[in-house]
């Protein structure tokens, strides 16, 4: 298999394992799919990380397959394409993607499904399709806008220019630079850290943000009111307003 589950302290760890650049076939594409819905599905995964191990994350799409296909046989693929990755997006709990070396084409678009992203020194990323007479097709163009302005999203698009980590920092495409042998390990107390906070609260909190960016703001409103209110019905909410009157703040345990 391409694509790995491995749960460990709460935290599930999608690894992608198909070397040497962990190209986006389609045979991966579909078992990153069937993960990450498993992972959204299993009770002890609270938290994800995204991995491709310690020299890449994943050099884009598998260019030799898409070569041979025509435009009726990327019509019917197309849909499956963004799907797997909007899998992943869509778990329902904090996801931190651990970027190693090239992320790109695909890889790039695959960093942006996370909520957080942790770029070690060597890292480099970008949407290099145009370089190809192409767009990005799984999520880049809408993703990639809707994090860093539509701006700076069409230069990168616009040019196919990777960038570096430093660079990636300063635009908002990563959200930590680290040493590159401290990615995984950084990206994985991030992960375990929110693993042991109030699983309901937490799926409310990105429900809420990632729906209040995609619709427009009274629905948006709307959609944290509901959550706000269904949140008083939780054992986690007694449990955390207990511990703050009785402990002060900080000190629940929600597991």
């Amino acid at each position: 298999m391409t694509v790995h589950l491995e749960v460990a302290e709460g935290v599930g760890t999608l690894r992608l394992e198909r070397p040497p650049m962990n190209a986006l076939d389609v045979a991966t594409q579909d078992r990153l799919k069937e993960l990450a819905e498993e992972a959204a599905r299993r009770e002890d995964v609270r938290a994800v990380v995204i991995y491709g191990g310690e020299k890449v994350f994943a050099a884009g799409a598998d260019i030799k397959e898409m070569q041979a296909m025509d435009h009726a046989a990327m019509v019917l693929r197309a849909r499956a394409l963004q799907d797997s990755f909007t899998a992943v997006a869509r778990i329902p709990k904090p996801v931190v993607a651990a970027v190693t070396g090239y992320a790109l084409g695909g890889g790039c678009e695959l960093a942006l499904c996370a909520d957080y992203r942790i770029a070690g020194e060597n890292a480099k990323l970008g949407q290099p399709e145009i370089l190809l007479g192409l767009i990005p097709g799984a999520g880049g163009t809408q993703r990639l806008a809707r994090l860093i302005g539509p701006s700076k999203a069409k230069d990168l698009i616009f040019t196919g220019r990777q960038v570096r980590a430093d660079e990636a920092l300063a635009l908002g495409l990563v959200d930590r630079v680290v040493p590159a042998d401290e990615v995984y390990a950084q990206a994985h107390a991030w992960a375990a850290k929110l693993a042991q906070g109030p699983a309901i609260a937490l799926r409310a909190a990105k429900e809420s943000v990632d729906t209040g960016l995609e619709t427009d703001i009274d629905t948006g409103l709307a959609v944290e009111r509901n959550w706000f209110a269904g949140l008083f019905a939780t054992e986690d909410r007694e449990r955390g307003m207990r511990s703050f009157v009785e402990e002060g703040p900080g000190k629940a345990k929600f597991l």
